[in-house]
């Protein structure tokens, strides 16, 4: 042998020459004998190359009557070796014809059958596997899946995420594939908020389909990507690679895809079919229906808002005691002296988001539900103060971003900026009295007339305002408001 480096070579007649030819003192080498349950696929590995290579080397016009003959006279040693007839019935017919499909005249309404099954069979066929790197020449992964799905009788589809203007892609060729009651099911996630509510309505919503969907992604990430297509005629085809369902994964992305086939590699197609069916009966992917639109989409929206800072599991948060006399004193100045409108003035960096959520925390035990408007100057400030709630109540799920296009679904816990809520006013159909508690963040920062029209049109049971320093850097007195 002339390369180092391992192997997992059959030692034939002309390796086992080049072995003998190594001294043994300058090269160790390692063999092992077949193992009993490995033998046949070892075996049968080998002399598919060995028995491609002979049938290449027959040539002249009579060449497949010829390749034939060889085969044939190879499964008839088969035959006489193991003295099994039923190899007469794997005998190839000498005339060389592939059967390429069967269908009823009487019930399919096809007026040209070579027509259709041109249309329905896969460019890059049924039985030999390829690679689509989004550059093959003439054949895009989005016009085979076409084909792929005419062609099933029963799909399942494993993807992290799903866009519409990838199921638009496919929508007339799934409906017409679900219609004629064939079998399709999807697995997806809710992870980053990447797939579009809209695509996972419209595939819950076709027949014989179902859909399953895993929330949990702070615990596990399906990141997944793979289809398989399966027919009554065993001819079964699969993609696994990277691309997720949106059209430019699809169509123009640089994916890469491995398409395989059951006549090829079966073992992954099985594989590929077990697995999916341990994820589906695993609790951890939920059934998704239409009445789970709402839970989806907060979902989704949490995924988008959160850029995976949320508590993945909670602990005990409690203040620190200097936090714990500045609630005391908010506490007192309500129930005491009946002032709902408070003004937290503290340093930077003791907490003062840390105190409001704690504020809040107490102020809904005794008020359940109680409505929350935050509102800071900055997307960043929201985010951070959302996380903070969220692990301060215990609640990964806990309010909605309303900034930078952002829309919260529910108004009940929202994370605004103050731009925002300004540019909303008056389209906003809420009453003055719909939030419970209202909290303003860095006062100092914004401008009175920026947060005073927030103050005129809502009122609040609680209104808190957060800053470091009462002075205003407009040079107007904070305290008025508060």
């Amino acid at each position: 042998m002339e390369q180092l480096g391992i192997y997992e070579q059959l030692i034939n007649n002309l390796v086992s020459k080049k072995l003998r030819k190594l001294n043994e003192n300058a090269f160790y080498i390692k063999e092992t004998k077949i193992e009993k349950e490995e033998a046949a696929q070892f075996l049968s590995q080998y002399l598919l190359k060995v028995i491609s290579f002979a049938l290449s080397l027959v040539s002249g016009d009579n060449s497949i009557e010829r390749q034939i003959e060889i085969s044939n006279k190879i499964i008839l040693l088969l035959k006489n070796e193991l003295q099994e007839n039923e190899f007469e019935n794997d005998l190839i017919e000498t005339n060389g014809r592939i059967l390429n499909a069967i269908f009823s005249k009487i019930d399919a309404d096809i007026a040209d059958f070579d027509k259709y099954i041109r249309e329905i069979t896969p460019y890059t066929g049924l039985t030999q596997s390829e690679l689509f790197t989004g550059s093959n020449v003439g054949i895009s992964l989005e016009s085979e899946i076409k084909k792929e799905i005419r062609s099933s009788n029963k799909i399942y589809l494993l993807v992290s995420f799903i866009k519409w203007s990838g199921i638009r892609i496919f929508e007339k060729e799934l409906r017409e594939f679900t219609e004629k009651g064939n079998e399709l099911k999807l697995i997806t996630t809710s992870y980053m908020g990447a797939t579009d509510l809209k695509a996972v309505q419209f595939l819950s919503s076709l027949p014989n389909t179902e859909v399953k969907v895993s929330y949990n992604t702070n615990r596990e990430r399906l990141h997944a990507k793979a289809y398989i297509f399966f027919r009554d005629t065993g001819f079964h085809t699969g993609y696994i690679g990277s691309s997720n369902i949106s059209k430019s994964a699809l169509s123009s992305g640089l994916e890469w895809n491995l398409k395989v086939t059951t006549s090829e590699i079966a073992h992954i197609i099985n594989k590929f079919e077990k697995t999916f069916e341990t994820y589906w009966e695993d609790k951890e992917f939920e059934r998704f229906t239409v009445e789970d639109s709402q839970r989806l989409r907060k979902a989704l929206s949490q995924e988008r808002t959160n850029d995976r800072n949320t508590f993945s599991s909670f602990f005990e948060i409690k203040p620190f005691h200097f936090q714990e006399e500045i609630l005391e004193k908010l506490l007192a100045q309500r129930e005491i002296h009946h002032r709902y409108k408070n003004l937290l003035v503290a340093a930077t960096g003791t907490g003062k988001t840390v105190i409001s959520a704690f504020d809040y925390k107490r102020f809904n035990q005794k008020n359940h539900s109680a409505k929350l408007l935050f509102v800071a100057h900055r997307k960043e400030i929201l985010q951070q103060a959302q996380v903070t709630f969220q692990g301060i109540l215990r609640d990964n799920n806990f309010g909605e971003l309303w900034v930078d296009g952002l829309i919260p679904d529910s108004y009940e816990y929202v994370f605004v900026s103050v731009q925002t809520l300004n540019n909303s006013l008056e389209s906003l159909s809420l009453t003055e009295t719909y939030f419970d508690f209202i909290i303003i963040d860095e006062v100092h920062h914004i401008a009175a007339n920026s947060y005073r029209p927030i103050l005129e049109r809502f009122t609040p049971k609680i209104l808190l305002g957060l800053t470091a320093t009462p002075e205003r850097m407009d040079g107007e007195d904070i305290l008025k408001d508060f």
